[in-house]
């Protein structure tokens, strides 16, 4: 009989402005034995009011034992006013027997339609699980001084994260234990409670402070915890700011325990750089966060705010390096770096990440990527989690010129995990790849750390190192952490941190790139390999299997389908799918397929499509057609098959159920703005057409609606004002579309941005989007040339207005400046606008207002300017006049 459980959930509520929500929340967990049922989170057991900005709040529901808890559907309905919620992660603990287990969801995202990809329901994936033994927490008395010109206390959430050789704490909210008590007076000393988990030896802090607008900063003296049980007590140096506005500009500090009993850990000031690609649309105004994570713990997430390069962070083809402060991490492993989807061109495409352990540092750590952050381009995601490659140096060692070629050997050492006594040794191939030739390296493991020595000659400068095995029956995993690599006669040197197990009754072929100072690596590109078994009678069969892709670059070796002690079965009409990653082969030319059946099956093998996890993203298709392994003798058969096509795409993995129906959420943010706003038009162009002049309903960062219909693809954005010119521009600072249907995102260049020039003078403001890989469409100053023509009375004092017409739509509606159509003269009139392409035709007119509004208008000459021989002539030669000929006051002039 399964047992009633009691499931207790806690709901963390993000710090987020704008993160709580009173809608109604429900949750359904999902475990190995079913699910407990859609929820409603009704009454928090620990604050009055639920689901508030950076709050955690507990929930009790029961439910039947549910087993292992492996996932979480949270949504809301949307009801009250503040409807959209960001959830930072749940937590759901239970007791089953005599174990208490802890299972952590993360989510870190809106539920919200109007926020990142406008779901308001999300699926959580269990991120770690914790068996608690009972009563094995643990509680600390938690003393913080705050210094003497410490500003007063402001509305700001403090929390702390303890460290400990067992793991590391939840984030612990400073609050105050009494409502109305004010915590951080200057001088004060303020104490807390707080529970943990077994955190084992305690060796560091973390103290953040929230980013609140006004917020002045915190003197922070020092920390002393007590366990309240064994009565451990540890110190906590701190004597530092966490503010904005100081040196330091951080509000994240993190602090080593002070032992007298043990060496002190170092603080590293860590140099992050963030290497962005060269692509059209690459950089992000969004924030960007990155949590750098070691053997000895992480760095909490980091909002990347202060570049030590000049000019705006995170743009086209930049590295932007920042300061991040904390405990050494001793090797670090990886790191997870995303962005929050915030300003206009949120989406941002990232070479790598590389850290060095300071700004003195020759070595640093590299985390290739190759890839958009962005919720429709690429993976379609906006946070990403890189493991590093490995170490590399700063820059190339500087030899005297004579010894440039200088012979000598490169030295390896591997380290690993420890092989116990009775453990035969592992034989592994180590296959240095170079651009001329490739050295394949048999080696025998017999314990943590193995050095070899070889000339490498002959195979010119290394790109990849490929490790393949083990040879022979293993009698328990071994673990390959790290080969070094340096250069006798050169002194190059690069660290490969493979990272990886080889286990008993597998076939293992794992590569890295080569790291060379001033060099960016080769990506590490995921191959996904579908096999088209055909349709056709007796088409399948069952055996081993191996592939080895060939592209312009090198090879993947050999890679087996099939692990030792079990066979592929490829069932007819069937596609198998397998993933491999291999060191970027360049264009792939063909693949080897290997095939050995023990019932001498033959198999007829229609295609191999091999598909490109990397951006931008290829299906490269090898056509067979025939069959396998027929009448032959041979204990494998092996076939090429060269490549037949390949079809590229460079975004949207994701397909869109919806269609658009050209209804934008639309952000304009705009300063020096009049105290009287005056009437703006907004006219969105695509390809197809244009939508109708619509109201621009507020300047200041608050979404309105556009309804632009079905235009096609969106090209440019026309800003238009309906009254006379302004005294000055207005700075545009923001302008972002979001599609309510498909939740596409488009960005606008607002750098150095004004609306109706900087002086005000123009009445209209025209804008290109920028899309991935597309060039904007230019901006073009077109010249204008107004002949007045010679009869009588053919000048005029009205104001005359022009549109001009391409094959990429039209300037809008512009008032000539020039003023003096007079009889004869010829007024030039300049207008920056979108490139509107092959010019067409223009439409000329006048108010009809002034003493002798009638004109006589000979021709337009409009000329581009750069182009030398490029004129575009529109004849006229007749009266714009409402009481002369037709009475027309507008012609359209091809």
């Amino acid at each position: 009989l399964l047992l009633v459980l009691v499931y207790e959930i806690h709901v963390y509520t993000g710090a987020k402005l704008g993160a709580e929500t009173d809608s109604n929340v429900y949750i359904n967990l999902i475990g190995s034995r079913g699910d407990a049922g859609k929820r409603k989170l009704h009454r928090s057991k620990n604050n009055n009011v639920k689901f508030r900005h950076g709050q955690m709040d507990i929930f009790c529901i029961k439910a039947v034992s549910l087993g292992d808890l492996e996932k979480v559907l949270i949504s809301h309905d949307g009801a009250g006013p503040g409807n959209g919620w960001f959830l930072d992660k749940i937590v759901v603990r239970h007791k089953e027997g005599k174990e208490a287990q802890e299972v952590v969801f993360p989510c870190n995202r809106w539920l919200d339609e109007y926020q990142d990809d406008g779901k308001t329901e999300r699926e959580l994936t269990a991120n770690s699980k914790y068996f608690v033994k009972e009563n094995f927490s643990q509680q600390w008395r938690v003393q913080v001084k705050t210094d003497g010109d410490s500003p007063e206390p402001q509305e700001c959430k403090r929390t702390l994260v303890i460290y400990g050789s067992k793991g590391r704490s939840d984030e612990l909210l400073l609050s105050p234990q009494s409502p109305g008590y004010v915590c951080f007076l200057p001088r004060a000393t303020d104490e807390f409670i707080v529970e943990t988990g077994d955190l084992g030896d305690v060796y560091k802090i973390r103290v953040s402070c929230d980013d609140v607008p006004g917020f002045e900063g915190w003197h922070l003296r020092s920390f002393h915890l007590e366990e309240l049980q064994t009565k451990q007590e540890l110190n906590f140096d701190c004597k530092c700011w966490l503010s904005l506005n100081r040196e330091d500009k951080e509000l994240v500090k993190e602090f080593p325990a002070v032992d007298k009993d043990q060496k002190t850990l170092p603080v590293y000031k860590y140099v992050v750089s963030v290497h962005i690609g060269d692509h059209w649309g690459a950089e992000t105004f969004a924030n960007v966060y990155i949590t750098l994570y070691g053997k000895r713990g992480d760095t909490g997430v980091r909002k990347l705010h202060t570049s030590l390069a000049k000019g705006r962070k995170f743009q086209r083809n930049k590295v932007d390096s920042f300061l991040v402060e904390a405990v050494s991490l001793s090797h670090l492993q990886k790191v997870v770096i995303g962005h929050d989807g915030e300003g206009y061109g949120a989406g941002m495409y990232l070479r790598m990440v590389t850290v060095k352990e300071s700004q003195d540092s020759d070595k640093e750590w590299v985390f290739p990527w190759w890839n958009w952050l962005d919720t429709h381009l690429g993976l379609c995601e906006t946070v990403c989690e890189i493991q590093t490659v490995g170490i590399r140096l700063i820059s190339s060692p500087k030899l005297p010129e004579i010894n440039m070629k200088s012979s000598g050997l490169w030295i390896m050492d591997i380290t690993g995990s420890d092989l116990t006594n009775d453990m035969d040794p592992i034989c592994l191939s180590f296959i240095i790849c170079g651009n001329l030739n490739h050295k394949k390296l048999p080696l025998q493991v017999t314990g943590k750390a193995i050095q070899i020595k070889d000339e490498l000659a002959d195979i010119g400068s290394i790109y990849k190192v490929q490790v393949a095995g083990p040879h022979s029956r293993l009698k328990q995993p071994w673990h390959l952490d790290l080969l070094h690599m340096k250069h006798t006669g050169t002194k190059e040197e690069m660290y490969l941190a493979f990272d990886c197990w080889f286990n008993p009754n597998e076939d293992k072929c794992v590569e890295l790139p080569a790291l060379y100072a001033d060099q960016e690596p080769l990506p590490v590109v995921e191959y996904a390999i579908h096999l088209h078994t055909g349709d056709l009678k007796k088409a399948d069969a069952t055996g081993e299997a191996y592939l080895c892709i060939q592209g312009e670059k090198s090879d993947s070796g050999k890679r087996w389908l099939n692990s030792r002690n079990s066979l592929n079965t490829f069932a007819r009409g069937q596609v198998d799918i397998f993933k491999i990653k291999a060191v970027y082969l360049g264009k792939l030319n063909q693949v080897l397929v290997g095939f050995k059946s023990l019932k001498k099956d033959e198999w007829f093998l229609e295609k191999i499509v091999i598909k490109e996890v990397f951006y931008p993203f290829s299906a490269h298709v090898f056509v067979h057609n025939d069959w396998i392994n027929k009448r032959s003798k041979k204990d494998f058969v092996e076939v090429a098959i060269p490549l037949k096509e390949t079809a590229m795409t460079s975004l949207l993995t994701k397909k869109f159920d919806t269609k658009s129906r050209g209804r934008w959420q639309t952000w304009v943010h705009c300063t020096q703005v009049p105290e009287d706003v005056p009437d703006i038009q907004v006219v969105v162009f695509g390809r197809k057409g244009k939508s109708p002049a619509q109201k621009v309903q507020n300047l200041n960062d608050n979404q309105f609606l556009l309804a632009v219909g079905d235009i096609g693809d969106i090209t440019k954005v026309s800003f238009v004002l309906s009254s006379p010119c302004l005294g000055r521009g207005m700075k545009l600072h923001k302008l972002r579309l979001k599609d309510l249907d498909t939740k596409q995102e488009l960005s606008f260049p607002t750098e150095a941005q004004y609306l109706f020039g900087e002086d005000g003078s123009e009445t209209v403001t025209e804008l290109a989007v920028i899309k991935p890989d597309n060039p904007p469409l230019k901006e073009v100053l077109y010249s204008i040339r107004v002949h007045t023509g010679t009869l009588p009375a053919s000048g005029t004092d009205a104001d005359v207005f022009i549109t001009v017409f391409g094959e990429q739509g039209d300037s809008c509606k512009r008032r000539l400046r020039h003023s003096n159509f007079e009889k004869g003269q010829i007024c030039i009139s300049e207008m920056r606008a979108v490139d509107l392409g092959q010019l067409s035709h223009v439409l000329v007119e006048h108010h009809n207002m002034g003493y002798g509004a009638g004109w006589y208008l000979d021709q337009i000459v409009i000329h581009e300017s750069g182009k030398t021989d490029d004129q575009h002539v529109f004849l006229c030669q007749q009266w714009l006049d409402s009481g002369v000929g037709d009475a027309q006051m507008e012609r359209t002039l091809k």
